[in-house]
């Protein structure tokens, strides 16, 4: 058997599961998992299809069969082969502990994903990468070559044709335009529950204001800086006996687990966007 995931999103109305539960039966398909949800505000519907095929199917054919229905729905459709491994390209600077769980993930077999590179504006990280067989990228950046450095960065997208962009605590601002080239393809993990502390040494700023729980964001990375559709987030209560490093060491266990998370899910075609928010299938 061959398995595929098929996702899609129309405005909402009658007769869309048995439809696509027909098509499948056209091809002696057998539905492995599905999950769906109709957002009653937006009035759209959202489903995610996790199935089987008896012979291997390219995603092209597939997706000209299902064309038809696509139109009728007013559908926005995505095939995927579950044997595809997503590739992925880390972008990290000085803190290393997402990095360093995503790898870890990664050759634990927890994550499964290819990881194409690590690209980083400083050398801190090179023998880590390097440690798991992975290409490492030194592309220091200033505010005078910022452009330049984004290019290749692109280019490394392009060349490897990356999936997934992931920023492990990269702490550069991405311009417009590189965040509107990855778009919908590229996730941020956020040092906060945003909304919340922004900028530098935000445990820092938490602390001194004695803020009760601490807390990350993973959301993808759009022109507007922290502000696109989030994926997932949690926190962890803290109290007055807790240093500022304190919530610095708890507050890297949370982003590494909120964005480990983020990751996963889009790989395995778990999220959809609906307008500014996310429909996310766990």
């Amino acid at each position: 058997m061959h398995d595929y995931i098929l996702t899609l999103s129309c405005p909402d109305r009658m007769g869309i599961v048995h439809t696509v539960s027909g098509w499948l039966l056209t091809y002696h398909g057998n539905i492995v998992h599905a999950q769906q949800f109709g957002d009653i505000d937006t009035e759209r519907f959202f489903l995610r299809v996790h199935f089987s095929l008896p012979i291997a199917t390219p995603i092209d054919a597939l997706q000209a069969s299902f064309a038809g229905i696509a139109t009728k729905f007013d559908m926005q459709v995505q095939f995927h082969d579950v044997q595809r491994k997503a590739r992925l390209l880390i972008l990290v600077s000085r803190q290393g502990h997402c990095l360093n769980d995503l790898l870890f993930r990664v050759h634990s077999g927890q994550l499964s994903v290819e990881v194409t590179g690590v690209v980083s504006n400083h050398m801190d990280y090179e023998s880590m990468a390097q440690a798991h067989g992975i290409p490492f990228h030194h592309l220091p950046v200033t505010p005078e070559t910022k452009a330049q450095q984004e290019k290749r960065i692109l280019d490394l997208v392009k060349a490897n044709e990356v999936d997934l962009v992931v920023l492990a605590r990269y702490m550069q601002i991405l311009s417009a335009d590189m965040c509107r080239a990855l778009e919908g393809r590229a996730i941020n993990i956020h040092h906060s529950f945003l909304p919340g502390f922004k900028g530098a040494r935000p445990y820092h700023q938490a602390h001194a204001r004695g803020v009760k729980i601490i807390g990350a964001t993973a959301h993808y990375v759009t022109p507007d800086l922290d502000e696109g559709p989030i994926i997932e987030q949690d926190i962890e209560r803290v109290d007055h006996a807790m240093r500022a490093e304190d919530l610095t060491r708890a507050g890297s266990d949370i982003e590494s687990q909120v964005l480990a998370r983020a990751v996963r899910w889009h790989v395995e075609h778990r999220i959809l966007l609906n307008g500014r928010r996310t429909v996310v299938f766990r």
